[in-house]
């Protein structure tokens, strides 16, 4: 399979490298200063490892031809934007690439993939190791943002966690277990059966006493998460009629 990659940023680079290493041939990479409308001639497949604000305009540059797929690699984008190309694909890894040699070993690590369109979504995902998903097309928006909670929010929560620690002067890593554990827990029973703490206690009480001990600034995000997991809380006592 012969590879062309437009957008050598951290997602490019990171299945560059992939199909490189499962043996395809990539043609090097393009960027924003490159001529790119020639990139689908001599290739099986372009793919755009643009921001998804670009994904449209920079189809349009790719002169069509009959054999080569234009794949986008974005998560909350249906195929329209790829419009004019006959054959046009999605391939969205449900993964985080924070840079190239991170991202290529996750790639290749038996990852999720979120396709669509052309059968040469699959064929990647297949080359990778990988299994995939379909979403229709009017869930596509909502199933991205169940990847920027799991992902993006995920880290924003830690660095609180990391913020705190420097407050307390307690090491992070001996937070770790617990965190290792919660999502052990989410695997193994659930997230109805793996909330525990405070708000699954009903013990507004300490929850009141962390808010008032943490800085200003760390206040709203643990209020928001703590309103939330009462809310969660009451919908598991009232749908399982139980008292936790």
């Amino acid at each position: 399979m012969r590879v062309r990659v437009i957008g050598p940023g951290r997602a490019g680079l990171s299945f560059s490298n992939a199909f490189k290493k499962i043996g395809w041939e990539v043609l090097g990479l393009l960027g924003k200063n490159d001529d790119i409308s020639k990139s689908a001639e001599g290739v099986d497949l372009v793919l755009l490892t643009v921001p998804d604000k670009l994904v449209g305009d920079i189809a349009k540059e790719i002169d069509t031809n009959e054999s080569a797929a234009i794949v986008h690699v974005s998560g909350s984008l249906t195929l329209s934007p790829l419009g004019q190309h006959k054959r046009v694909a999605s391939c969205h890894p449900l993964l985080s690439l924070p840079n190239s040699s991170v991202g290529v070993n996750r790639l290749l690590a038996g990852a999720w993939f979120a396709v669509a369109g052309d059968p040469i979504s699959i064929d990647i995902t297949k080359a990778f190791g990988g299994q995939y998903f379909h979403v229709p097309e009017e869930k596509r928006a909502i199933y991205h943002a169940g990847a920027c909670i799991a992902a993006n929010h995920l880290v924003v929560l830690l660095a609180q966690v990391e913020r705190i620690c420097e407050i307390t002067g307690v090491p992070f890593e001996a937070y770790e277990n617990l965190i290792q554990g919660t999502l052990e827990s989410r695997k193994i029973l659930g997230a109805e059966k793996s909330l525990t703490g405070p708000a699954a206690r009903g013990d507004i009480t300490t929850i009141q006493l962390h808010l008032d001990a943490l800085p200003e600034n760390e206040r709203f995000l643990y209020g928001c998460l703590s309103k939330a997991a009462q809310e969660f809380a009451t919908q598991l006592t009232k749908s399982q009629n139980v008292d936790i």
